[in-house]
């Protein structure tokens, strides 16, 4: 059995208590030893994540930094290979801010995962100075108009992107210093905003939630925060969408996208004057949303770019489905819905013009910052991108001269080893070809959900699917938490990766174990969404409330449960799934 990873931080005794919600959709997969060095822990200097982390939170107010150790991880842990939050830190943020408490952070991170620890006061957990502190803060989510930050930071990447350099003209040490000018000068601040903005998010959310709940209509709250537009995580899927109806029209695509997902890209675009304008309409979507993919926080993963195929993938899913999915008619729908339901609460709420006004705000500043937050996530990945495109070209270079296993072998290097290997590339292949196999045993593994102080040695962490579930039978029901409102009836397709989604037809029932942008556009030939765990934070329920697509998260072992092909009917009002008809 498997005793340990390469790379793991320090659990923290003030901060005792980690969890993988939410952080399980940036790392679903082990973290390999450059994206520790550069995002955790490099030696004794913390990462640019983990710095992140406490700027943003310090910017909130919620904590100061003499409050945190110079040299040890937070916000952020490696644990047998597995990123972790720092729930504890988390939880005092809800402590500490003005009307709200640490109920607040488990709600929007946990949803009703099993085992979550009690929340234990601890001294130094009260504090004045941050509490007004988060109060300002609160007063300025509530009355900006805009991110001017973000859209300047989106112009950044954006450049990056459309003024590439020459990767096959430089030289390796001329590759790693652009790298790390990337990751040392840029990401932090990128990352910073992300986490700020992801918090800001927040407020207009529990303002909503308390309101639409004290007026008798809790279902009016995912209709509230739905449809609201310009959300960057959904842009790909409209995006992919025009790109699979263009298939349709087409009986040379069509015959090509027939013939299977092998080599289709190379076909496509060796198939001549028939297909010139999809092939020019896919390579601008690839430039835009290139970034895109499973993983695409590491480094080693591949994304729509380096691998096309998994892009037409999921275009092969829309190129099937009726013309009545259209994303953007249904976001048309949400937004029209959410205005109309957001007018007449506030005119139940004339007679309390002190909490209208409050409500008309947060209607305002979550049509703000939560597409806001979307695109600070997708600024972070865009530049993580560039990263990667540059370290691969140095790898494919290295791997040609037999230096090391593959084009992204370089990842399982941390930052001083890759200073080593720059100098002397003799004598790492062996190394790579050991830590690319233990990376596969890990992977193996089920890392627990959360722990106190320290989780369970690795070697006692059993295999993913080896614990034995029961399985729903008919007029069983699974209760999992409401993300976006609509019932839906279809076949439940289990995919536990989005790598090959041909399995999913039109009107299905998407059940992952979680998700990340990769399977974002499998969300609109399904006609509902069900993931193991996530919260309303989570990516799957953000996409889906844009997309229109019924959605129930933190449905757990959903994926074990429910029998593939299995009837189900999918409520996102009320979080149940119900087992119609086995297969």
């Amino acid at each position: 059995m498997v005793d340990s990873w390469l790379v793991e931080t320090k659990s923290s005794e003030q901060y005792p208590f980690y969890t993988r919600a939410n952080v399980g959709e940036v790392f679903p997969d082990p973290v390999a030893p450059l994206t520790f060095s550069f995002g955790f822990q490099d030696g004794a200097k913390l990462g640019a994540s983990e710095t992140g982390f406490r700027n943003a939170y310090v910017k909130i107010g919620a904590f100061t930094h003499d409050e945190f150790p110079d040299d040890e991880c937070v916000f952020l842990g490696v644990k047998g290979g597995y990123a972790y939050l720092n729930a504890s830190a988390l939880r005092i943020l809800g402590h500490r801010a003005p009307d709200m408490t640490y109920k607040d952070i488990d709600d929007s991170f946990f949803g009703d995962a099993p085992g979550v620890p009690e929340f234990v006061v601890r001294d130094g957990y009260e504090n004045e100075a941050c509490t007004a502190k988060i109060a300002e803060t609160f007063g300025w989510i509530l009355t900006t108009e805009g991110l001017d930050e973000v859209a300047a930071e989106e112009k950044i990447v954006n450049d990056l992107r459309a003024n590439r350099p020459d990767f096959a003209a430089m030289s390796d040490q001329e590759i790693q210093n652009y790298l790390w000018h990337l990751l040392d000068d840029i990401f932090p601040a990128l990352f910073s905003q992300h986490i700020y903005v992801t918090f800001c998010a927040t407020l207009p959310i529990g303002i909503i939630t308390g309101v639409a709940t004290a007026l008798g209509e809790p279902e009016a709250i995912l209709r509230l925060i739905a449809g609201l537009g310009d959300v960057e995580s959904a842009a790909p899927s409209m995006a992919m969408w025009e790109l699979g109806r263009s298939a349709a029209g087409s009986e040379t695509l069509m015959a090509l996208f027939d013939a299977g997902l092998d080599d289709l890209d190379t076909r496509i675009r060796e198939a001549g004057a028939e297909t010139a304008d999809f092939v020019a309409a896919f390579d601008d979507f690839l430039f835009n949303y290139g970034a895109r993919g499973p993983n695409e926080w590491e480094l080693r993963s591949p994304t729509w770019e380096t691998e096309p195929n998994l892009a037409l993938a999921a275009i092969d899913r829309m190129r099937v489905s009726d013309a009545s999915a259209a994303p953007q008619d249904n976001n048309d729908a949400l937004a029209a819905d959410r205005e109309a339901i957001g007018a007449r609460m506030l005119e139940m709420l004339a007679a309390d013009p002190e909490t209208q006004g409050k409500f008309a705000m947060a209607l305002s500043s979550a049509k703000i910052f939560m597409p806001g937050r979307e695109r600070t996530k997708t600024n972070c990945v865009k530049l993580i991108q560039e990263v990667r495109m540059a370290m691969r070209e140095w790898g494919a270079r290295m791997a040609t001269a037999g230096h090391i296993p593959t084009a992204v072998s370089l990842s399982m290097l941390t930052r001083d080893e890759q200073d080593q290997f720059l100098a002397d590339p003799a004598g790492w292949h062996e190394v790579m070809v050991e830590r690319e196999a233990l990376l596969e045993e890990v992977k193996a593994l089920q890392e627990p959900f959360l722990f106190l102080g320290e989780p369970e040695p690795m070697n006692t962490w059993p295999q993913k699917g080896a614990e034995p579930v029961e399985i729903l039978q008919v007029g069983d029901t699974l209760q999992g938490v409401p993300g976006c409102p609509g019932k839906s009836h279809g076949i439940a397709r289990v995919l536990l990766d989005s790598h090959d989604p041909t399995r999913l037809e039109p009107g299905d029932v998407l059940v992952a174990p979680i998700t990340d942008p990769s399977w974002t556009p499998l969300f609109v030939p399904a006609s509902a969404v069900v993931v193991d765990v996530g919260a309303p934070l989570s990516h799957a329920i953000i996409v889906s409330r844009e997309l229109g697509i019924p959605c129930v998260v933190s449905a757990t072992d959903a994926t074990k449960r429910l029998a593939d092909g299995t009837k189900v009917e999918v409520d996102g009002d009320t979080g149940i799934i119900t087992v119609i008809e086995l297969p």
